[in-house]
């Protein structure tokens, strides 16, 4: 018995070629983190349409903090020292096994969407590590 046999939800492969998501090694360890193996294309799906619909920045930082719990995909939401457009916010999804690279590209896609939308969570994500933060209690 395989994993795939244990799990019926697993989504289609990938054409060979066209996809860098390493899916048959993760398959193939037995240690792997399969958790990203719960994520089919329906899920994926109402992953992308929530972000695109965020209200706050506590709201980005929820969803964020599931997806690393529930499927193990980790978030880096940085920026470029002087950030004055959307661009100077980096957002880029780590790359790991079985995480197919159309999806690593749209997670920072629909999360641009939701700045483009509400810019006040573009101006909370510029003013972190800035002046405004509030200092760590001692």
């Amino acid at each position: 018995m395989t994993l795939t046999d244990l799990s019926p939800a697993i989504r289609p492969r990938c054409p060979p070629g066209a996809c860098d998501c390493d899916l048959d090694n993760l398959l193939v360890s037995i240690n792997a983190d399969t958790r990203i193996l719960r994520l089919t294309r329906a899920d994926e799906q109402r992953l992308l349409e929530r972000l695109e619909n965020l209200n706050s920045l506590a709201d980005l930082r929820r969803i964020e903090q599931k997806m690393e719990e529930q499927v193990g995909i980790r978030l880096n939401i940085s920026k470029v020292s002087a950030v004055r457009t959307l661009r100077g916010i980096l957002i880029r999804v780590e790359a790991m096994p079985g995480l197919c690279r159309k999806t690593r590209k749209a997670i920072p896609a629909a999360i641009r969407k939701s700045l483009e939308k509400h810019p006040d969570i573009a101006y909370q994500i510029a003013d972190m590590g800035g002046l405004f933060d509030e200092l760590p209690s001692e």
